[in-house]
């Protein structure tokens, strides 16, 4: 989902709000502690210690099979950082800048969990970046 900054969005009831405003909380208070500069298993043990915190209950590092066209078996595997309340899909980087890259695996992951909200979030900027997207 892409934002058009010239559409007043006030009162838009976003799916997965109330779970989505407690993920976003809870990296602020990772970004707040933690700065950038690390490497994205630390922000993903503290997130973890976050979304315990706000009651959230959540899968971590949650492995997916992925299938090709009529192959019998699958042809590799995927894993998402967290799926959380079984709705939201959250992945999590640290890098200088999301890209599109970034973006595309996100959605890929979508598709594959076969979820409809994702959350890709940044710790490696000044300040925490995410983006929500919706398939």
């Amino acid at each position: 989902m892409f934002v058009n900054l010239d559409i007043d969005y006030t009162g838009l009831e976003l799916k997965y709000k109330d779970v989505t405003q407690k993920i976003i909380g809870a990296s602020f208070e990772v970004h707040k502690v933690l700065g950038r500069g690390f490497r994205e298993v630390i922000y993903h043990r503290a997130l973890t210690y976050e979304f315990q915190a706000a009651g959230l209950i959540f899968d971590k590092e949650k492995l997916c099979s992925i299938y090709y066209k009529d192959l019998a078996g699958p042809i590799g595997s995927q894993v998402a950082d967290f799926i959380v309340e079984e709705k939201v899909l959250v992945e999590i980087k640290a890098v200088a800048e999301i890209d599109d890259g970034h973006i595309a695996q996100t959605l890929n992951y979508l598709k594959v969990f076969k979820l409809e909200v994702g959350l890709l979030v940044n710790f490696g900027e000044n300040s925490l970046k995410f983006k929500r997207l919706v398939l």
